[in-house]
């Protein structure tokens, strides 16, 4: 039962735990017998181990009662009711004192509750007042922290030394008797000496700010003196147009040239400068001029701020229409590749003017990002000229400047931090954007002062001094190389028709009867000329690239046929064609099988500067195509007739020889004497 029954029960008296019950007695009783009986006393007198000892004895009891009282009626005797009726009373005495052990630890229970929630509140008082404790720890030492690391405004003054202290502060101020011994008063007194600087300084300041007041007003007296003197210089400046342009003076033009070059990025700018100073130093007909978008070279130059300010109302409207559409990567990455490869607004044109008349048009590009300049050439001949089919590439952009200089083939960019930008937004090389961009050769970017030192690459700058020390020597070899290629071009027109245009100048080089002649003349592809057995030499020897030029030439006389395979440097006439020779007459004959036919090799390939002619040389192809059709007619002249075949002879000698063969090799006499007119052996 639980305690709350029990509280509400008349409390009992019993003389003992295990002896017969009391006869319950009325309240009026109790008082005048002597006290209350109460179970909660008694729990304080009770030992808890006894009442385990007596619960376990009367639960052992009440088992064997129980059992006694089956056993009796399992036997069925009509004696043994009164035995099972005593042994019934005495179960129920032993379920009462079971259910007041139950009671007495229902108080027990309450009892030990009650004092363990007196303990815990005893705990979470301690609790609470050490937190309070250590809140009033942490607080303090956080002000001591802010008292220990608390700056004085004096600190952050930048006072003078104790030394000059003493020696620049008057003696009231500095009182090195007190001061001296006292830090405090020495930091004190130094600060009035600062306070005193300090109002000598504001009033200095003052000062100044006047005298920046009339001096401001003086500019603003000569700023509007000279506002009111421009209209007058330019109408004086449009009234000396008509003198400059009759004494070729164009004042006026080239101030609006030097205007704009200040919008020119750092290479361009050297380039205008230095071709400028070279055209008005060594060549009158040099023409260099500025082209592109003034006002976007100035947007370049703003800040960006002044362009975010300007755009913001357009951004958001255009951040509302992309907002669902993200691009693809392949889109961004052709942004980036655009972005990449921008070119500054403005360029700089150079016209090169050659004697005859034709001229070189030169456009130079600047790559921003790349910090590369690259070029574009055109070529605009004094005269309509009839283009031949093997002229094709003579005057091409992609090889009339290609190795102006050795090596410089212009299909790689001579920047080395190029690559790892390529490789960023996929590019693997710039000779794919050539056509677009412009040729970036190594000597362009001398021209605009840039180097770009492989070994220990650096923050590359334009320098003037570089572009200046090559200006000249380009300039020339780029007239030399236009001259050339027009020299070539009207001959190959003569080529094409058989026609050998031998110039006055050189006809004592050759007989007067030349047999032999030329009936074809075309172009070669690399891979064509690759594919020849008889070339191979050259190509092993390293003189044979894709960046030459290739033809094919054919000489006949009578049944003989002669092919010759050229191969044309684009540094012609400085550096001369390779002839390689193969002779179908009787069987196919080459340098590897014919001693001759390599003697005849070196008739225009060794011993070519005396076929070059009056200088600068550009008739040397013209003259060595011709040596090559009167070495045929001697090597089919000085040839055995066969006695066994009826007839005349195919090829009767029609030149003079000293001497048909020498040695063991059968060598022919090919060199040509002259004015004697007759052919020996070298």
């Amino acid at each position: 039962m639980s305690s709350d029954s029990s509280k509400k029960r008349k409390p009992k008296v019993i003389r003992t735990d295990g002896g017969p019950q009391e006869v319950k007695r009325s309240r009026p009783d109790a008082d005048q017998d002597a006290r209350y009986y109460s179970e909660e006393a008694e729990v304080d007198l009770r030992d808890p181990n006894k009442d385990y000892e007596l619960y376990k004895q009367t639960c052992q009891d009440l088992q064997k009662l129980m059992a006694e009282i089956q056993e009796l009626k399992s036997k069925g005797n009509k004696d043994s009711a009164a035995e099972i009726e005593e042994r019934r009373i005495q179960s129920c005495v032993h379920f009462m004192t079971l259910k007041k052990l139950n009671r007495l630890a229902h108080i027990r229970l309450k009892k030990g509750r009650d004092q363990t929630h007196e303990a815990k509140q005893k705990v979470d008082a301690y609790h609470l007042q050490l937190q309070n404790l250590l809140y009033e720890v942490m607080h303090l030492q956080k002000e001591i922290t802010k008292c220990l690391e608390f700056k004085s405004k004096h600190e952050e003054i930048e006072l003078v030394s104790i030394k000059e202290f003493y020696e620049e502060a008057p003696p009231e101020i500095s009182k090195p008797e007190i001061t001296t011994s006292d830090p405090h008063q020495q930091t004190l007194s130094r600060l009035d000496w600062e306070l005193e600087q300090r109002k000598r300084l504001a009033e200095k300041y003052k000062e100044c700010l006047a005298n920046k007041e009339k001096i401001l007003k003086e500019i603003e007296v000569k700023k509007e003196y000279l506002s009111n003197l421009q209209p007058r210089l330019n109408s004086i400046m449009q009234a000396s147009l008509p003198v400059q342009e009759y004494l070729s003076m164009p004042f006026d033009q080239v101030h609006k040239q030097y205007e704009t070059a200040r919008h020119l990025p750092p290479p361009l700018y050297v380039l205008f400068v230095q071709a400028s100073a070279y055209g008005q130093a060594c060549d009158k007909k040099l023409a260099v001029a500025i082209e592109g978008n003034v006002e976007e070279a100035k947007a370049l130059c703003r800040p960006p701020e002044d362009s975010q300010d300007d755009e913001s109302d357009s951004d958001a409207e255009e951040e509302q229409t992309t907002k669902r559409r993200r691009p693809t990567l392949g889109v961004q990455l052709d942004d980036k590749r655009k972005e990449m490869l921008k070119r500054h607004p403005l360029s700089v044109t150079i016209d090169l003017k050659c004697k005859d008349g034709s001229m070189l048009l030169l456009t130079f590009y600047y790559l921003m990002n790349l910090n590369v300049v690259t070029v574009k050439a055109k070529v605009t001949a004094a005269a309509e000229m009839t283009m031949p089919i093997s002229a094709g590439d003579l005057l091409s952009p992609d090889s009339l400047l290609s190795c102006l200089y050795p090596g410089d083939h212009g299909k790689r960019t001579p920047n080395p931090a190029n690559q790892f930008q390529f490789d960023k937004v996929g590019i693997l090389t710039l000779s794919d954007y050539v056509t677009e961009l412009g040729h970036p050769y190594v000597w362009v970017q001398k021209l605009g002062g840039l180097h770009f030192p492989k070994d220990q690459p650096q923050l590359v700058v334009a320098d003037s001094s570089l572009s200046a020390s090559h200006m000249e020597r380009t300039m020339k070899l780029l007239k030399m190389r236009l001259e050339s290629r027009l020299a070539l071009h009207k001959q190959f027109a003569s080529l094409e028709h058989g026609i050998l245009p031998v110039s006055s100048e050189c006809q004592h080089l050759f007989p007067a009867k030349i047999v032999s002649r030329l009936v074809k003349w075309i172009a070669l592809t690399y891979e064509d000329y690759l594919e020849l057995s008889y070339t191979k030499d050259v190509v092993e020897a390293g003189l044979a690239e894709d960046t030459h030029l290739y033809y094919m030439a054919l000489i006949e006389r009578g049944t003989a046929k002669l092919q010759a395979a050229v191969v044309l440097n684009p540094g012609y006439s400085s550096m001369p064609p390779i002839f390689s020779l193969c002779l179908n007459w009787k069987g196919e004959k080459t340098n590897s099988n014919d001693d001759n036919i390599r003697s005849m090799e070196s008739e225009v390939n060794v011993y070519y500067k005396e076929l070059c002619g009056p200088k600068p040389g550009y008739q040397l192809l013209t003259n060595q195509l011709q040596r090559l059709c009167v070495v045929l007619d001697v090597y089919l002249e000085t040839e055995t007739h066969d006695n066994s075949v009826e007839g005349p002879k195919e090829f009767p000698q029609e030149k003079m020889c000293l001497r048909l063969v020498r040695g063991p090799s059968r060598l022919k006499p090919f060199r040509y004497n002259y004015p004697q007119g007759f052919f020996s052996h070298r």
